[in-house]
């Protein structure tokens, strides 16, 4: 069978129903990983019989918490049947033990108030060859169910299709520009299918991220690898960055703008403090010089006079705050161009030997093959 049908649910290969050994399973270049850190800690045991908490994680981004009896012992990589509707979903545990209590609580569910669905027992040997079964098919059930939508004339994408451990029931995750009447569809979908349907509509950025691909800079995309929160990117994150506002070069496979332009929106916004605002001009004899760009990682502003506005002048963030505590108190400087000192003199680098920067350096001279004169020839014999 393929691997990369089960890569989705976090497995390195697909699962060998005889093999008893589930942690080759788990932990690999799954998008949701926990790591638990109370693993090697040794755990006071109770005198009263304890119920067992467990993360279990299932296609993508799918990961929820469940309710299992201690007399299981799950550990990470157990492969399990838990409660669906209807029937029994297979999954992965994801974390077991105390860190699950934690991590209920960083995430604010109170298992005392929310009602936790159960896992049933570890999966038998029959239950994971009817999930291999399941997996299997769902490429092929996508493909096609985009023709019986296309031949119904519905204008909406099915991007993925999930079959629950079961067999008795699939999701199908679409998306749409407008509002889809898929009421034919679910029948039509039912009666190929023999399963229970259901649609789910998700946007770009989670279509993206279901069905990954390789960004621009050449990497796999970051919400298909680790990113699992979503926010909102504005053109304001961009402009910050002094980046072309090109929708070609800005917008990612998702045709939104891509989610890395809110990476160092935070740092350039801390660099941005050291910088005059751009309301304040610099008087100096010259003439006044109006501000025009900013170099915000380096610390430094352009600006022009205004009798030159083409010819731009950079200085550093520290010059032009002088120059203006210097107007502020009546002084006006000869022009814009910092004072370099002796000492700055001093400490800067020699200017490095052109023949240096020549990549011919590299290139051994060839060496010339001496011909004899064919009269030298003669004479030697």
């Amino acid at each position: 069978m393929d691997n990369n049908s089960f890569k989705s649910r976090g497995c390195r290969c697909s699962p060998d129903p005889y093999n008893k050994q589930w942690k080759v399973h788990s932990q690999s270049c799954a998008k949701l990983n926990a790591q638990n850190w109370l693993k090697n800690i040794h755990q006071p045991e109770s005198i009263e019989e304890k119920t067992d908490y467990v993360e279990v994680r299932f296609k993508n981004s799918s990961k929820d918490f469940f309710e299992a009896s201690s007399d299981l012992n799950l550990v990470e990589g157990d492969i399990v049947a838990i409660e669906a509707s209807p029937g029994h979903e297979i999954g992965i545990v994801t974390l077991s033990g105390e860190i699950v209590k934690l991590q209920m609580k960083s995430k604010n569910i109170d298992p005392h108030n929310h009602e936790l669905k159960r896992v049933y027992r570890r999966a038998k040997v029959s239950d994971i060859e009817k999930w291999m079964e399941a997996v299997k098919l769902e490429d092929n059930t996508m493909y096609e169910s985009r023709g019986i939508a296309s031949s119904l004339g519905l204008s909406m994408k099915i991007s993925d299709v999930e079959y629950q451990g079961d067999m008795t029931k699939a999701t199908f995750y679409y998306t749409a520009d407008e509002r889809v009447d898929f009421r034919e569809l679910i029948k039509v979908l039912a009666d190929t299918f023999n399963v229970k349907i259901e649609m789910r509509q998700i946007g770009m950025r989670q279509e993206a991220a279901r069905l990954g691909g390789i960004g621009s800079c050449g990497r796999e995309l970051c919400c298909s690898s680790w990113l699992t929160n979503f926010r909102s990117v504005s053109t304001s994150a961009a402009r910050d960055q002094q980046l072309s506002l090109n929708p070609q070069k800005l917008a990612g496979q998702c045709s939104k703008l891509k989610c890395c332009i809110n990476f160092e929106k935070d740092c350039y916004a801390d660099y941005a403090k050291y910088l005059p605002d751009s309301d304040i001009n610099l008087e100096t004899k010259k003439g006044v010089a109006v501000y025009k760009k900013p170099d915000t990682l380096n610390k430094q502003v352009y600006y022009a006079y205004e009798e030159s506005a083409e010819q731009m002048i950079k200085i550093s963030s520290k010059r032009a705050w002088e120059i203006i505590s210097m107007n502020q108190k009546g002084i006006i400087p000869d022009d814009l161009e910092e004072t370099i000192t002796s000492e700055e003199l001093d400490s800067t680098p020699d200017m490095i030997n052109p023949e240096e920067d020549n990549l011919e350096r590299f290139d051994k001279p060839k060496k010339q093959k001496r011909r004899r004169s064919k009269k030298k020839k003669k004479q030697s014999k």
